[in-house]
């Protein structure tokens, strides 16, 4: 018979934490969805356009780009598919590399950008950063980097 390790659950504290850090998520994920609706678009459309405009000449290889956004690249594809058929992006060959792909920002996917951002950035401060006194929020970046770095590496094989 296997020895069983003593199961350590969670306090009424870190339960009530954990709770509301998942309430909070699903809420403000939500919240951000509605926000981009008039525009057309949904958090990983606004996502990899942010990853695309930020990118040197406004271009990522897809592989990349599935990595940043935490996307399957098959789930990434159709994304893109879905991205290129409103002209928000292209697909171009990578020329180093046969199989590469890169997925490039168009002139109407950085107009919508710049349109968009403004837009979002009021959602966020009045959704999640007004809400929030200045020390709240460097106390919030303190607590969550531990946990950010834990799952990256974690995300790394490391």
């Amino acid at each position: 018979m296997e020895t069983e390790t003593a199961t350590r659950w969670l306090t009424d504290s870190e339960q009530c934490a954990w709770r509301t850090h998942l309430e909070v998520n699903r809420l403000l994920t939500y919240q951000m969805e509605r926000d981009l609706q008039p525009f057309g678009l949904t958090l990983n459309d606004y996502e990899i356009l942010v990853n695309l405009s930020e990118s040197e000449e406004h271009r990522m290889r897809m592989s990349d780009l599935a990595t940043a956004t935490l996307q399957s690249k098959s789930r990434l594809s159709h994304q893109i598919t879905r991205m290129e058929n409103a002209e928000l992006v292209r697909r171009e060959h990578c020329e180093s590399d046969r199989r590469g792909l890169y997925a490039v920002l168009t002139e109407h996917g950085l107009d919508t950008m710049r349109k968009v951002a403004p837009h979002h950035v009021d959602s966020v401060r009045r959704h999640f950063i007004d809400l929030l006194s200045p020390e709240a929020l460097v106390d919030l970046s303190k607590a969550l980097t531990p946990i950010a770095e834990h799952l990256r590496t974690q995300r790394a094989g490391g």
